[in-house]
C-alpha cells in the first residue's frame, strides 16, 4: 500500500478513537448497579480498543513518517495499556480470567479473528541486533561448554560379515521370487484368455457395433469427468473445500512482502536523516537565534526587579534552578500577567498569617464536616464505578497533538514523508531558551545579589551566615544518610562485569536458549458457545485460544513495552497449569521468543546440586536477578513447580532438594519494581500436589491449559499434517480423526503425524494417498488424558482464591434467581385468588 493509504488509514483510526474516548468519558461519570449492563459495557469498550490497537500497529510498522511514528508509538502505548485495564476491570466483576464475547460480537458485526491481540512488531525489531548479538555469544558460550543444542545422533550397531551376507541372500532371493510372480501371472493370463477365445469361437468383426461400444464407454468415462469437476467447484464456491490454489503463495502476497521490506529500509533511511537533522537545526538556531533570545531573557527579568521594587518596595525572591527558575515566573506570561501575580502572592501571605490564629476554634466544626462527607461518599459509592485509568490522559495527549498538527495538515509538498523541519525548530527553540535560561539564570542571580547589597548590605550578610549554618547542618544529615543506604546495598558481585556473570549462568545451565516458536504455533479454535454454556449456569472449559489470548495479554505486551509495564496492572508471576503435552513449555518459549528476553531455568531438577548452602542459593538468585535486570525483559522459568512447594517430599527426590525456591519466591518477588520488566512462569502437570496457600501467594495468576476441544483438534491434525509433508486429499477424512482422538493432547498428535510421515511415506503419497486409519494404528498406543485427570484439575483451581470467589459470586446469583422465582409464583397465586 501508498504512503496516501496509510495516512489515510491512521486519519480513521483516530477518530475512532477521538469518538471512544468521548464515549468512554461520559459513561465513566455515571455510577451503574446492573452487572449485566457492566459488563457489557467494558466489553464494548474492550473489543473497540482491541480494533484500533490492530489499525494502529499496523500503521506503525508501517508508515515512513518519523515524526508521525513518534505520535503514533505514545497513542499504540496508551491502547494498549488501556486494554490491559479493561481486561483487569472485566476479571474483577466476573471473577474469571476467561471471558467470552459471542453476543456481543454478533452486534458489532465481527468474527472472533478480529478479537485475536496482535504482537506489535517493533517489540523486536528496535533491538534486532542487540537480540542477534546476544544469541551468537550465548550460542558461542553454549558450544564451548558443551551445552549447545546438539542433533539426534542414532547409534549404528555393526553386524559381522556372515549375517550381513544372509541379509542381503534373502533381500535378493525375494526381489527375484516377486520378478518370478509377475512373469507367471503374464502366462496365465495369456492362457486364460486363449481359452476363452477357444470357447466362444471366433466372431465376424462388426465395425458399428465397435464403434458403439467404445463410444459408450468414453461417453461414460467423459461424463463421470465432469460430474467429478463440477461437484469439486460447487464445493469450492459453498467453501467447504479450499480452491485449486489456496496453499500457494500468490504473487500478489510475494509483492507485498516486497514492499513492507522496501518500507523497512526506507524507514531506517528517514529515522537517520531525523536524528542529523535533529543536531544541524540546533546548531543553525544557536548561532541565528541564540544572542537574540539570551538579551531578551535579560531584558525581560530586569524589568520584573524594577516592577518589584516599584510595587512592594523590596527585590523579589530569585527562585531556585531545582525549583525552575525564571522559568516559572514567565511560563506563557504577559507583563500584565506577572505585575498581577505578584501583588497576589503579597495578599496570600497576609491571610494565611490571618488563617493561622483562627485554626484553634475551627477544629469541633471541621469533624462534623468530615463525617458529613463519609456519608455522602457512601451513598454514592454503592454504585459500580470505573477505576481510574493512567492511560487515557496519555490517549487524550496524543489525540489532541493530532488534532491541533496532524489532521487538516498540508502534506502535498512531501510526499516522499520525510521529516518536517519546522516542527524541529519549534522543539528545539524551546530546548534553546531553556539552556540559555539556566546561564542567563545564574548571571541575573548575581546581578539581583549585587543590587540588594547596594541598597540594604547588613539584611543581606546576616541571611548569608543564617543559610551557611544551616547548610553546614544539611550536609550532615546528607553524609550520613548516604553512609546508611552504602550499608544496606551491599553488592556481593560489584568487582564483577555482566559478561562475566553472564558467562556463569551459561555454564551452570542457569540461563538458556529459548527455542524459536512463535505464539501463532500454539494452533487452536475459538471456543463458539462460551455465552450459551454461562447463561445456562455451566461454566466451560476455555479453547486454546483463550489461553493465546491470556499470555499475550500477561506475558508479551507488558514485556516488550516499558511504557506498558510501568503504569499497566502488574503481572509479576504467571503459573500454566495443564496435563502433559498440552503446550506448556512451548508458550513459555513463545514468550521469550517474542520479546526478545532471556530465559533463565530456576526448575528443581536444574538446580539440583548447583550453589549449595544457604549462602550460595543467595548468591545464585542474586546473579539472576542482576543479570535479568540488566539484559532485561527477562522470563524466570520454573518448570515443574508443583515440586517447590510440595506437601511432602517423595523419598527419591530428598537428595534433590526440591523446596530450597519455597521461602525464596516471595522475597523475590518483592524485591521486583515497576521499572523491571521480569515475569516469573512457573509450568505444572500436578498442582494438587502442592500446598495450594504459598502456591497460589506466589503465583498471581493461574491460567488452566485444557486438552484441545473438537474444534482445535480439527484444525490441529491438518495443520500438522500439512507442516510434516502430508497432502490432504478426499481419502483422508480429518473430521474422523478429530472425533477419534477425543482426549489425545497436541503432544500425542504430533508424535503420531511423525511417525506416520516418514521420508519413504511422503515419498508414496502420490500413488498411495494418507489414510486416517494410518494415524489411528499408532494412536492407539498412547494413553489419553481422561475425563477424570480434567475434572480434577477443575476441582483444584475451584479451590484457588479466584475459584473460591467464582463460586460465592454463583451461589448468590441462583440465590437471586430463586427468590425472584419464588416472588413470581406468589404473585400468580395471589392472581389466581383474586379471580377464584
Amino acid at each position: 500500500m501508498s504512503n496516501a493509504m496509510y495516512n489515510k488509514m491512521w486519519h480513521q483510526t483516530q477518530e475512532a478513537l477521538n469518538s471512544l474516548l468521548d464515549k468512554e468519558s461520559q459513561k465513566m461519570m455515571k455510577p451503574q448497579r446492573n452487572q449485566v449492563f457492566i459488563f457489557q459495557m467494558l466489553a464494548t469498550f474492550y473489543i473497540k480498543y482491541v480494533q484500533i490497537f490492530r489499525n494502529l500497529e499496523n500503521v506503525y510498522d508501517q508508515i515512513v513518517h518519523p515524526q508521525k511514528r513518534m505520535l503514533i508509538r505514545k497513542i499504540l502505548d496508551g491502547v494498549m495499556g488501556r486494554i490491559l485495564e479493561l481486561k483487569n476491570e472485566m476479571v474483577e466483576l466476573e471473577l474469571t480470567e476467561f471471558h467470552y464475547f459471542d453476543d456481543i460480537l454478533q452486534d458489532l458485526k465481527l468474527i472472533p479473528q478480529q478479537l485475536e491481540i496482535p504482537i506489535p512488531k517493533y517489540f523486536l525489531k528496535e533491538k534486532l541486533e542487540v537480540i542477534k548479538g546476544r544469541e551468537k555469544i550465548l550460542a558461542q558460550l553454549l558450544a564451548d561448554s558443551g551445552l549447545g543444542i546438539t542433533e539426534k545422533k542414532y547409534p549404528v550397531k555393526p553386524i559381522p560379515l556372515e549375517e550381513a551376507v544372509k541379509l542381503i541372500q534373502v533381500a535378493e532371493r525375494a526381489r527375484q521370487g516377486r520378478l518370478r510372480a509377475m512373469f507367471m501371472k503374464q502366462i496365465y493370463l495369456q492362457e486364460y484368455r486363449a481359452k476363452q477365445a477357444r470357447l466362444l469361437g471366433e466372431r465376424v468383426a462388426d465395425v458399428g457395433t465397435a464403434a458403439l461400444c467404445i463410444q459408450k464407454v468414453w461417453r461414460g468415462f467423459h461424463q463421470c469427468k465432469r460430474t467429478e469437476k463440477e461437484r469439486e467447484e460447487e464445493m469450492i464456491f459453498l467453501g467447504m473445500n479450499p480452491p485449486p490454489l489456496f496453499n500457494e503463495v500468490s504473487a500478489a502476497l510475494i509483492q507485498a512482502d516486497r514492499v513492507t521490506h522496501l518500507r523497512d529500509k526506507v524507514q531506517v533511511k528517514h529515522e537517520e536523516e531525523y536524528r542529523d537533522a535533529l543536531v544541524t537545526i540546533k546548531d543553525d538556531l544557536k548561532l541565528i537565534e541564540g544572542p537574540n533570545i539570551k538579551e531578551n531573557l535579560q531584558d525581560q527579568i530586569r524589568r520584573w526587579f524594577i516592577e518589584c521594587r516599584h510595587l512592594t518596595g523590596t527585590f523579589p525572591h530569585y527562585p531556585k534552578e531545582e525549583e525552575g527558575g525564571s522559568a516559572i515566573i514567565f511560563s506563557n506570561k504577559t507583563r500584565q500577567q506577572v505585575i498581577e501575580d505578584i501583588i497576589a502572592s503579597q495578599e496570600e501571605e497576609e491571610k494565611n498569617k490571618k488563617k493561622k490564629k483562627e485554626e484553634k476554634p475551627k477544629k469541633g466544626k471541621k469533624g462534623k464536616e468530615k463525617k458529613e462527607t463519609k456519608g455522602k461518599n457512601k451513598e454514592e459509592s454503592e454504585g459500580w464505578k470505573m477505576s481510574p485509568s493512567v492511560f487515557l490522559h496519555m490517549m487524550e495527549e496524543g489525540n489532541n497533538v493530532y488534532k491541533d498538527l496532524w489532521k487538516n495538515k498540508d502534506e502535498s509538498w512531501n510526499v516522499p514523508q520525510g521529516f518536517d523541519p519546522e516542527l524541529i525548530k519549534e522543539d528545539k527553540r524551546k530546548e534553546l531558551e531553556s539552556e540559555i535560561r539556566l546561564q542567563v539564570d545564574e548571571l541575573m542571580r548575581q546581578e539581583l545579589k549585587n543590587l540588594k547589597l547596594a541598597v540594604n548590605r547588613e539584611k543581606e550578610l546576616s541571611g548569608k551566615t543564617g543559610r551557611k549554618k544551616g547548610s553546614k547542618k544539611k550536609n550532615k544529615k546528607e553524609k550520613g544518610k548516604k553512609w546508611k543506604v552504602g550499608k544496606k546495598d551491599k553488592d556481593p558481585t560489584a568487582d564483577r562485569t555482566i559478561e562475566s556473570l553472564y558467562k556463569e549462568l551459561v555454564e551452570e545451565g542457569l540461563l538458556i536458549q529459548a527455542l524459536k516458536v512463535n505464539l501463532s504455533d500454539y494452533i487452536g479454535e475459538y471456543s463458539y458457545l462460551g455465552t450459551t454454556l454461562r447463561q445456562m449456569s455451566t461454566e466451560p472449559m476455555p479453547s486454546l485460544l483463550d489461553v493465546r489470548q491470556l499470555i499475550t495479554l500477561y506475558g508479551i505486551l507488558p514485556l516488550g513495552s516499558e511504557a506498558v509495564h510501568e503504569k499497566a496492572p502488574s503481572v509479576k508471576s504467571l503459573l500454566l497449569a495443564g496435563p502433559s503435552g498440552v503446550g506448556k513449555k512451548l508458550l513459555v518459549h513463545a514468550i521469550c521468543t517474542e520479546t526478545g528476553a532471556n530465559l533463565f531455568n530456576l526448575s528443581a531438577a536444574n538446580i539440583a546440586g548447583k550453589y549449595p548452602g544457604k549462602n550460595g542459593l543467595q548468591m545464585m538468585l542474586h546473579v539472576v536477578l542482576k543479570v535479568a535486570r540488566q539484559l532485561q525483559p527477562s522470563v524466570v522459568w520454573i518448570g515443574d513447580t508443583e515440586k517447590t512447594f510440595y506437601k511432602k517430599v517423595p523419598s527419591a527426590e530428598r537428595k534433590m532438594e526440591p523446596k530450597r525456591l519455597k521461602k525464596q519466591l516471595p522475597k523475590i518477588l518483592k524485591l521486583l519494581k515497576p521499572d523491571d520488566r521480569i515475569l516469573i512462569v512457573g509450568t505444572t502437570q500436578r498442582p494438587f500436589d502442592a500446598e495450594l496457600q504459598p502456591f497460589c501467594k506466589v503465583y498471581q495468576k493461574i491460567i488452566l491449559v485444557p486438552r484441545p476441544d473438537y474444534a482445535s483438534r480439527y484444525v490441529l491434525w491438518k495443520d500438522i499434517i500439512q507442516r510434516n509433508g502430508g497432502v490432504i486429499t478426499d481419502a483422508l477424512s480429518i473430521s474422523c480423526l478429530a472425533k477419534i482422538s477425543d482426549g489425545f493432547t497436541q503432544g500425542h498428535i504430533v508424535q503420531v503425524v511423525k511417525e506416520v510421515l516418514t521420508e519413504r511415506r511422503i515419498r508414496q503419497q502420490s500413488h498411495k494417498p494418507l489414510t486416517a486409519l494410518e494415524f489411528v494404528t499408532s494412536l492407539t498406543s498412547m494413553s489419553p488424558v481422561y475425563q477424570e485427570e480434567e475434572e480434577s484439575f477443575k476441582d483444584w483451581y475451584a479451590k484457588t482464591p479466584m475459584g473460591k470467589k467464582r463460586a460465592l459470586a454463583l451461589k448468590g446469583d441462583n440465590k437471586e434467581n430463586e427468590k425472584d422465582k419464588g416472588k413470581e409464583k406468589e404473585k400468580k397465586g395471589k392472581k389466581e385468588k383474586k379471580k377464584k
